[in-house]
């Protein structure tokens, strides 16, 4: 860490002497440029929240590299959805800013309306596909002359293996859309593209006592709902999938006449639930599957060609749907991508493996990180904010940079930095991801200074028992909006202060990413 140099000298217990203390202490008062952020950087660290906590913050010049401040750049730590910017920028770089994701319906090509032999429903991961895509698929597959297949409906999600989450991801977060389990066949139950989840959306009834309505999105037969909630005189609901089944228990009160926010709740192979739902869509189309319906088996050589096609929009399209909303499912399903790119099979190890190949290219030193998942809610992530600072430097050359830049949260504008730093010079100039989990707070990205300095820093906290230190990020990310060449460390820290009223932030209760909570408050 840079730290203030204290300007000594023989002191002799004159009057002289104590001048001389005192004209040097008003000139270390009035230090500015980088030893001024330093002092309010370390000044800002220094809050209670943080002790015998790890702290981790990097400042850099976008341009040069040149370091402005450094307390334990070099030290790992759980980055949380730091874990995204490696993730997106690897993905970026191995699958191309035109990459789409496809998912295909194979088979013999119909005689008279008829598919002689099985019909294959093939996936490459695309988590962006809803009931609607689903339904869209099967109306092409009438629309081509399609009313009978002649042998069973074969789901093949083998593009990916079977392993459906990282390794140490907390058992606690699995029923939840960020916990959600990863196929290569999946579905959401929104235009937010949580993949793998259904949707609940509870009205109470006409007076207090009344049964609790509730309708799923996507509408299915897959998940069992049990229904013990009733209307009353407010809404107080629970709701809870099962440890080990795909039912979910729903208790509690909504008041009459109302529909509340919905719930989202993770399922047990995603591929099942894509099962149901598109039987569904082709009966709804008119097309009657004789035989029955297989799992998680790869489509022949013999399997025919391709008798309808879905494709995702691009990877750069898709890039702010993962960064702003901190989107674990399309996340996790990139990093097997880039697996399944190198190697045919999308792994989670093969992935890591591709996405640091990918990152050492912009000067990131692999040897230091360590990335379990794609998403950063693996408690075996480690990351550096030198490595980050370095992928933050190194993919400005990069032909998709502005959609990466502008794909990442703005301060008190959009993404899980909607609420924060508002009245502040970081506002709308701040461009940083977020990351949260138990202990772990972090926020890496870009920021323009007074002089008009374009900055990268990293900040990685962990090991704080406090519910968040997202209010000391701010802090340290305003003081970097505010440096400038001629800055005191008073005016930087006053500008800093202004920060500090977002603790707590009140429409992010406990502190976490404003787009966990349901509808998401970013």
């Amino acid at each position: 860490m840079k730290t203030r140099t204290l300007i000594s000298s023989a002191v002799a217990v004159t009057a002289a002497g104590a001048i001389t203390i005192a004209a040097t202490a008003v000139a270390q008062a009035q230090e500015t440029g980088g030893e001024a952020l330093t002092a309010a950087i370390d000044a800002i660290l220094a809050d209670p929240a943080l002790t015998d906590s790890q702290a981790g913050v990097l400042v850099r010049d976008a341009d040069t590299g040149e370091v402005l401040y450094d307390r334990n750049g070099n030290q790992r730590g759980l980055p949380g959805s730091n874990q995204k910017l490696t993730t997106m920028a690897g993905a970026l770089a191995t699958l191309g800013e035109d990459f789409r994701y496809t998912t295909e319906i194979l088979g013999d090509r119909p005689v008279d309306g008829v598919v002689a032999g099985d019909l294959y429903l093939r996936g490459s991961g695309d988590t962006t596909m809803l009931e609607a895509d689903y339904d869209r698929l099967a109306a092409d597959l009438a629309a081509a002359g399609v009313s009978t297949v002649d042998g069973d409906l074969v789901l093949d999600d083998t593009a990916f293996d079977d392993v459906r989450h990282a390794e140490e991801v907390a058992w606690g977060d699995l029923q939840y859309s960020p916990g959600a389990e990863v196929s290569a066949l999946t579905i959401g139950s929104g235009d937010d593209h949580w993949a793998g989840t259904a949707r609940l959306f509870m009205t109470g009834g006409a007076a207090e006592g009344d049964p609790v309505e509730i309708r799923m999105v996507p509408e299915n037969g897959y998940v069992t709902v049990v229904n013990e909630a009733t209307t009353g005189a407010e809404t107080d609901l629970t709701v809870n999938r099962d440890e080990h089944a795909n039912t979910i228990r729903v208790t509690g009160t909504v008041e009459a006449g109302v529909t509340p926010d919905y719930y989202s709740r993770s399922v047990i192979d995603p591929t099942a639930l894509v099962a149901d739902v598109f039987a569904d869509s082709l009966a709804d189309n008119g097309i009657d599957v004789t035989g029955g319906v297989r799992l998680h088996e790869a489509a022949p050589q013999e399997a025919g060609g391709t008798l309808a096609l879905h494709e995702s929009k691009t990877l750069l399209e898709l890039t702010p749907d993962l960064l702003k909303p901190s989107n674990n499912s399309l996340a996790e399903s990139l990093m097997k991508s880039v697996a399944l790119h190198n190697t045919g099979l999308g792994t989670f190890a093969d992935g890591e493996d591709g996405i640091h190949a990918a990152i050492a290219g912009y000067g990131v030193d692999t040897a230091t990180l360590r990335q379990a998942d794609g998403s950063g809610m693996s408690r075996f992530d480690q990351a550096t904010p030198e490595a980050v600072t370095d992928l933050l430097i190194g993919v400005r050359q990069e032909p998709w940079y502005d959609t990466w830049f502008n794909g990442l949260p703005v301060a008190c504008t959009d993404g899980t930095l909607a609420s924060r730093m508002c009245g502040t010079p970081a506002a709308g100039n701040v461009h940083a991801k977020t990351g949260t989990q138990t202990s772990v707070s972090a926020l890496s990205g870009y920021v323009t200074d007074a002089d008009g300095r374009e900055l990268v820093f990293s900040i990685i906290l962990n090991d704080h028992l406090v519910d968040s230190v997202k209010y000391i990020e701010n802090q340290i990310a305003v003081a970097i909006a505010s440096h400038s060449a001629d800055a005191t460390e008073a005016e930087i820290s006053r500008s800093a202060e202004t920060a500090a009223a977002d603790e707590p932030d009140a429409a992010v209760p406990g502190g976490f990413e404003c787009s966990w909570y349901e509808p998401a408050v970013c």
